[in-house]
């Protein structure tokens, strides 16, 4: 495990919450890029596919639930875009 690993995680994880909640809260999927969200999410299951074949540890929980938070914030987009009638 890496401190930095770690550090990076909780930082990239600390901004979830928020776009979630102004996601939810405006119900507007404006100024958000699902493929953006989908290449993000890749990158997070690419992390914990690496740390539960080679080096499973605590740091694992930190790419699932970062995964799972933008995983929230790609149903939400879809919702939003539902609403207002574009295409997701």
């Amino acid at each position: 495990m890496s401190i930095f690993e770690v550090i990076m995680l909780l930082c990239f994880g600390a901004a979830w919450p928020f776009s979630i909640y102004k996601s939810y809260r405006t119900g507007s999927s404006e100024g958000k890029s699902v493929l953006f969200l989908w290449i993000v999410l890749g990158g997070y299951a690419a992390g914990f596919i690496h740390k539960m074949v080679y080096s499973f540890d605590a740091v694992s929980y930190l790419y699932l639930l970062n995964g799972l938070m933008v995983l929230a914030d790609i149903a939400l987009f879809v919702r939003n875009a539902k609403r207002s009638g574009k295409p997701a």
